[in-house]
Protein backbone atom coordinates (compact mmCIF):
# COMPACT_ATOMS: atom_id res chain seq x y z
CA UNK A 1 0.00 0.00 0.00
CA UNK A 2 2.70 2.35 1.06
CA UNK A 3 4.46 1.72 -2.43
CA UNK A 4 1.21 2.67 -4.31
CA UNK A 5 1.01 5.60 -2.32
CA UNK A 6 4.79 6.72 -3.46
CA UNK A 7 3.62 6.01 -6.62
CA UNK A 8 0.58 8.28 -6.50
CA UNK A 9 2.37 11.39 -5.06
CA UNK A 10 5.56 10.97 -7.45
CA UNK A 11 3.14 11.30 -10.37
CA UNK A 12 1.17 14.10 -8.48
CA UNK A 13 4.46 16.11 -8.28
CA UNK A 14 5.42 15.34 -12.11
CA UNK A 15 2.09 16.61 -12.93
CA UNK A 16 2.52 20.02 -11.01
CA UNK A 17 5.69 20.64 -12.41
CA UNK A 18 4.83 20.23 -15.87
CA UNK A 19 1.91 22.46 -15.00
CA UNK A 20 3.95 25.08 -13.36
CA UNK A 21 6.10 25.55 -16.29
CA UNK A 22 3.35 25.47 -19.04
CA UNK A 23 1.90 28.61 -16.64
CA UNK A 24 5.31 29.88 -16.35
CA UNK A 25 5.82 30.59 -20.67
CA UNK A 26 6.80 33.90 -21.38
CA UNK A 27 3.85 35.58 -22.53
CA UNK A 28 3.17 35.85 -26.05
CA UNK A 29 1.87 39.14 -27.94
CA UNK A 30 -1.35 39.01 -30.20
CA UNK A 31 -0.50 39.02 -34.00
CA UNK A 32 -2.46 39.54 -37.55
CA UNK A 33 -3.44 35.93 -38.50
CA UNK A 34 -1.91 34.24 -41.09
CA UNK A 35 -3.66 34.54 -45.06
CA UNK A 36 -2.07 31.94 -46.93
CA UNK A 37 -3.10 29.16 -44.46
CA UNK A 38 -6.05 27.30 -42.78
CA UNK A 39 -4.74 24.36 -41.49
CA UNK A 40 -3.45 23.86 -37.91
CA UNK A 41 0.18 23.17 -39.23
CA UNK A 42 1.22 24.53 -42.78
CA UNK A 43 3.27 21.97 -44.66
CA UNK A 44 6.79 22.53 -45.06
CA UNK A 45 8.33 24.81 -47.86
CA UNK A 46 10.22 23.45 -50.67
CA UNK A 47 12.81 25.63 -52.44
CA UNK A 48 11.26 27.64 -54.66
CA UNK A 49 7.73 27.93 -53.60
CA UNK A 50 6.46 31.25 -52.94
CA UNK A 51 6.57 32.42 -49.53
CA UNK A 52 3.51 32.57 -47.78
CA UNK A 53 1.59 36.51 -47.16
CA UNK A 54 1.04 37.56 -43.14
CA UNK A 55 1.27 40.64 -41.13
CA UNK A 56 3.26 40.90 -37.56
CA UNK A 57 3.38 43.44 -35.36
CA UNK A 58 6.85 45.08 -35.10
CA UNK A 59 7.84 46.16 -31.29
CA UNK A 60 5.61 50.01 -32.00
CA UNK A 61 2.72 47.66 -32.90
CA UNK A 62 2.62 48.54 -36.24
CA UNK A 63 1.92 46.24 -38.79
CA UNK A 64 4.56 44.62 -41.09
CA UNK A 65 3.28 42.84 -44.29
CA UNK A 66 5.54 40.19 -45.65
CA UNK A 67 6.33 39.77 -48.26
CA UNK A 68 4.80 43.17 -50.11
CA UNK A 69 6.42 45.57 -47.72
CA UNK A 70 10.41 43.77 -48.79
CA UNK A 71 8.92 43.25 -52.31
CA UNK A 72 12.15 43.31 -54.92
CA UNK A 73 14.77 42.68 -52.63
CA UNK A 74 15.69 39.41 -50.78
CA UNK A 75 14.68 38.78 -47.35
CA UNK A 76 16.25 36.58 -44.84
CA UNK A 77 14.29 36.12 -41.80
CA UNK A 78 15.46 34.58 -38.95
CA UNK A 79 13.40 33.30 -36.07
CA UNK A 80 14.23 33.49 -32.62
CA UNK A 81 13.78 33.71 -28.85
CA UNK A 82 15.21 36.02 -25.91
CA UNK A 83 15.12 32.64 -24.13
CA UNK A 84 16.98 30.96 -26.72
CA UNK A 85 20.66 30.69 -25.74
CA UNK A 86 21.82 29.41 -29.97
CA UNK A 87 19.49 32.88 -31.19
CA UNK A 88 21.27 35.04 -28.55
CA UNK A 89 24.77 33.49 -29.43
CA UNK A 90 24.30 34.22 -33.59
CA UNK A 91 22.33 37.95 -32.98
CA UNK A 92 25.77 39.57 -33.09
CA UNK A 93 26.80 37.72 -36.25
CA UNK A 94 23.32 39.04 -38.23
CA UNK A 95 23.47 42.07 -36.74
CA UNK A 96 27.18 42.59 -39.04
CA UNK A 97 25.99 40.67 -42.11
CA UNK A 98 22.86 42.72 -41.93
CA UNK A 99 24.91 46.27 -41.35
CA UNK A 100 27.26 45.10 -44.15
CA UNK A 101 24.29 44.84 -47.13
CA UNK A 102 23.34 47.81 -49.39
CA UNK A 103 19.71 48.57 -51.13
CA UNK A 104 20.02 44.97 -53.08
CA UNK A 105 21.40 42.45 -50.80
CA UNK A 106 19.00 40.36 -48.11
CA UNK A 107 17.09 42.52 -45.62
CA UNK A 108 17.22 40.72 -42.53
CA UNK A 109 14.62 40.28 -40.04
CA UNK A 110 14.16 39.27 -36.88
CA UNK A 111 10.97 37.21 -36.08
CA UNK A 112 10.89 36.86 -32.32
CA UNK A 113 8.57 34.61 -30.75
CA UNK A 114 8.47 36.03 -27.62
CA UNK A 115 6.61 39.03 -25.65
CA UNK A 116 7.14 42.66 -26.62
CA UNK A 117 9.22 43.29 -23.01
CA UNK A 118 11.25 40.32 -23.34
CA UNK A 119 12.42 41.54 -26.85
CA UNK A 120 12.77 45.11 -25.96
CA UNK A 121 14.55 43.96 -22.46
CA UNK A 122 16.88 41.98 -24.69
CA UNK A 123 17.46 44.66 -27.46
CA UNK A 124 18.73 46.83 -24.55
CA UNK A 125 21.48 44.42 -23.93
CA UNK A 126 21.95 42.96 -27.49
CA UNK A 127 21.11 45.77 -30.08
CA UNK A 128 20.88 45.01 -33.82
CA UNK A 129 19.89 47.44 -36.60
CA UNK A 130 17.05 45.21 -38.91
CA UNK A 131 13.58 45.01 -37.94
CA UNK A 132 12.22 42.89 -35.44
CA UNK A 133 8.45 41.59 -35.52
CA UNK A 134 6.84 39.60 -32.65
CA UNK A 135 4.52 36.20 -33.34
CA UNK A 136 2.80 34.43 -30.81
CA UNK A 137 4.76 30.69 -30.52
CA UNK A 138 2.08 27.33 -31.30
CA UNK A 139 1.54 25.50 -34.57
CA UNK A 140 -0.01 28.39 -36.33
CA UNK A 141 2.74 30.71 -36.07
CA UNK A 142 4.45 32.34 -38.89
CA UNK A 143 7.74 30.27 -38.03
CA UNK A 144 5.59 27.11 -38.96
CA UNK A 145 3.84 28.53 -42.04
CA UNK A 146 7.52 29.63 -43.11
CA UNK A 147 8.86 25.64 -43.09
CA UNK A 148 9.84 25.68 -39.34
CA UNK A 149 7.88 22.14 -39.20
CA UNK A 150 9.62 20.89 -36.18
CA UNK A 151 9.23 24.18 -34.33
CA UNK A 152 12.85 24.39 -33.43
CA UNK A 153 15.29 27.43 -32.62
CA UNK A 154 16.40 29.47 -34.23
CA UNK A 155 15.56 28.79 -37.99
CA UNK A 156 16.28 31.23 -40.96
CA UNK A 157 14.61 31.61 -44.29
CA UNK A 158 15.84 32.79 -47.37
CA UNK A 159 13.46 34.55 -50.15
CA UNK A 160 14.58 35.93 -53.35
CA UNK A 161 13.55 39.36 -54.85
CA UNK A 162 11.26 37.82 -56.82
CA UNK A 163 8.91 36.08 -53.28
CA UNK A 164 10.11 32.86 -53.58
CA UNK A 165 12.14 30.79 -50.94
CA UNK A 166 15.61 29.69 -52.01
CA UNK A 167 16.90 28.06 -48.45
CA UNK A 168 15.84 27.14 -44.65
CA UNK A 169 18.29 26.52 -41.76
CA UNK A 170 17.84 25.03 -38.81
CA UNK A 171 20.05 26.04 -36.23
CA UNK A 172 22.62 29.20 -35.57
CA UNK A 173 24.69 31.00 -37.81
CA UNK A 174 28.85 30.53 -37.26
CA UNK A 175 30.91 32.68 -37.77
CA UNK A 176 31.06 34.25 -41.55
CA UNK A 177 28.84 31.34 -42.39
CA UNK A 178 25.64 33.68 -43.55
CA UNK A 179 27.96 35.29 -46.37
CA UNK A 180 28.19 32.22 -47.94
CA UNK A 181 24.80 30.86 -47.38
CA UNK A 182 23.04 34.22 -48.29
CA UNK A 183 25.03 34.21 -51.27
CA UNK A 184 22.97 34.53 -54.30
CA UNK A 185 22.38 31.85 -56.80
CA UNK A 186 25.27 31.91 -59.90
CA UNK A 187 22.52 31.88 -62.69
CA UNK A 188 24.86 29.59 -64.93
CA UNK A 189 24.47 25.89 -65.67
CA UNK A 190 26.88 23.88 -63.63
CA UNK A 191 29.79 22.57 -65.78
CA UNK A 192 29.19 18.63 -66.88
CA UNK A 193 31.39 16.34 -64.99
CA UNK A 194 33.76 13.92 -67.05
Amino acid sequence: MRRASWWVAGLAAAAGLAAGAWLSRPPAPAHAAMTDTDSAVAPALAPGAPMPHFALPDLDGTLVQFPGQFAGRPLLINVWASWCAPCVEEMPELARFAALQDDTGPQVVGLALDSADAVRGFLQRVPVGYPIVLDTPGPRDASVALGNTRGLLPYSLLVDAQGRVRKQKLGPFKAGEIEHWAAPADPRPAPATP
